[in-house]
């Protein structure tokens, strides 16, 4: 990643640059050319895409003044040339006045030290600061132009001037930015250190999935001259039915290939996001001021927090197990018996199926579970485990509320999937192998309160469990000659069977619902990818 001294778009000088959220910067008036962020969010979030990294990134509903902005970016703009005295019209810059935050040459700095208000001021050299040309210049408050920003606001998260405390930051703790950049850099250097990590790890995965396209390549020529070996003492029959397996095994090779190819694009994106978001970090560091730390250091933690928690396989998601076996019966061809075939043990995804009656819906606080099956690619059911599987359980109203399930590899194809929820709503439920979707996930799981207790008695009908009360009345509907309103013995609606009195169900064990429960349950859009 390259940090420019202009803008990537229009390639021409920075323009009040603003800072997105995937870490690159635009000039103002090129940001408002790219459709939506040229519109007012009228309270909403708006999307769009980085026209340098194609990456979608959500806009504050202002528009493009509510981005944060890049003061590195103007650095990098005023760095390339060397920086005039801010005094004089012809001098150069070689000394800054701490006091004033202004650029003088040696000829306005003996004049600033000779003259009564100013001789006692703070002269320091240029190359002594971080920036010649930007760093250690006062920034003023957007708000409060000719106020500078000294503060920090810690309750909003951002630099303040002392009219910002007296008006919209009345009641909230604030503090210098010296004392607190410290806390802050620490933090944001933490993040840092774990992204690098992570950095590390994706790099290694890469190495490994080319190694294993390798391994697969050969593997699959291997097999290729088995085959035709075998296929050379037969005759017409023998050689079609040769080509029937090389044409299976090269859908195989390009199968496992696209897998291959696909996780590792997944991962080169990943790891192109990874590497400039630690670019820009260590850039912001190293390059930015206090202030310009503090200004920019919440969307850098917020991005590399993202980055950090994506969930990725740390190796490669297929392997080299491509065998042929020539006693396996393949049929007739040609109407001649043929023998050999490609024993495949790779699971297809898009083929795995789930399993279980209480699939969408649980209880609160109750042990309940699930069964996923795995199936081949030509959809026939697996007999080995083995396999990682990954489930994930997230409340879809309640943030960072989520269940933690247990995975059961029963070593037969099939792995049963239990979870305790502790909040009742609706949740996602996200099942992966190799990762990807399995068939039917993700779908919706209404986890309801806790069982309700019966109120009326489990008996065979609510005109005897009442003890003949005409008023009585029982969830199913029925009503007996006379005019009493509870059901009777074998009436239309009945259950035709012992029943709660109260909700008609016919458990011990069941729930008191007072009828029966709705089906809340959705289908995301979200489907499984096969290739």
């Amino acid at each position: 990643m390259s940090f420019g001294s202009r803008c990537p778009l229009c390639a021409g000088p920075w323009v009040s640059p603003r800072l997105l959220p995937c870490l690159h910067s635009l000039c103002s008036p090129c940001l408002r050319r790219l459709g939506p962020l040229g519109e007012p969010g009228r309270g909403a979030s708006r999307s769009a895409l980085c026209p340098v990294c194609d990456a979608e990134v959500v806009l504050p509903p202002g528009g493009v003044s509510q981005l944060t902005p890049d003061y590195l970016a103007l650095n990098r703009g005023g760095g390339a040339a060397a920086a005039g005295c801010d005094l004089c019209v012809d001098g150069v810059a070689a000394r800054r006045c701490l006091t004033c935050g202004v650029d003088l040459c040696l000829f306005c700095c003996q004049a600033h030290r000779r003259q009564k208000k100013t001789a006692s001021h703070a002269v320091t050299e240029l190359e002594n600061t971080k920036d010649s040309s930007h760093a250690g210049k006062p920034l003023y408050c957007p708000s409060h132009p000719t106020e500078q920003l000294k503060l920090f606001c810690e309750q909003c998260d951002q630099p303040v001037c002392q009219h910002c405390i007296v008006d919209r930051h009345r009641h909230h703790r604030c503090d210098f930015t010296s004392n607190v950049i410290h806390r802050h850099g620490d933090a944001l250097r933490e993040l840092l250190k774990s992204t690098q990590q992570h950095v590390g790890t994706v790099e290694g995965v890469l190495s490994q999935i080319d190694d294993m396209g390798s391994a697969v390549h050969s593997r699959t020529e291997a097999v290729a001259t088995e085959i035709c070996l075998f296929a050379s003492g037969y005759v017409k029959a023998i050689e079609e039915h040769r080509d029937r397996l090389l044409k299976q095994l090269e859908d195989l090779k390009v199968q496992k290939e696209n897998l291959l190819h696909l996780q590792k694009a997944q991962l080169q994106q990943l790891l192109l996001d990874m590497r400039t978001g630690v670019e820009f970090a260590e850039h912001l560091l190293m390059s930015g001021s206090d202030l310009e730390i503090l200004i920019t250091k919440g969307v850098v933690m917020s991005r590399l927090a993202k980055l950090n928690s994506v969930v990725y396989n740390t190796h490669p998601s297929v392997d080299d197990r491509i065998q042929f076996s020539p006693q396996e019966r393949a049929g007739q061809c040609c109407g001649y018996e043929v023998f050999g075939a490609i024993l495949n043990k790779v699971v297809d995804p898009a083929r795995c199926t789930l399993h279980g009656e209480d699939l969408h819906s649980a209880c609160q606080n109750q042990l309940t579970g699930f069964t996923l099956l795995f199936n081949n690619t030509r959809g026939e059911r697996m007999r080995q485990g083995g396999e990682a599987v990954q489930v994930t359980i997230t409340h879809k109203e309640k943030v960072d509320c989520s269940v933690k399930p247990t995975v059961c590899d029963n070593g037969d194809g099939t792995y049963h999937i239990s979870y305790s929820p502790e909040e009742p709503g609706l949740y996602a439920v996200c099942v992966y192998v190799k990762g990807q979707h399995v068939k039917g996930s993700p779908f919706t799981l209404m986890v309801r309160s806790k069982f309700r207790k019966h109120q009326g008695v489990f008996h065979c009908c609510a005109f005897c469990s009442s003890g003949g009360q005409k008023a009585a009345r029982c969830a199913c509907g029925g009503t007996m000659p006379g005019g009493y309103q509870g059901c009777g013995h074998g009436h239309k609606g009945h259950p035709g069977s012992p029943h709660w009195s109260c909700c008609g169900q016919v458990k011990q064990s069941s729930e008191c619902l007072g009828g029966p429960p709705s089906d809340t349950s959705q289908r995301s859009l979200l489907r499984t990818v096969a290739l």
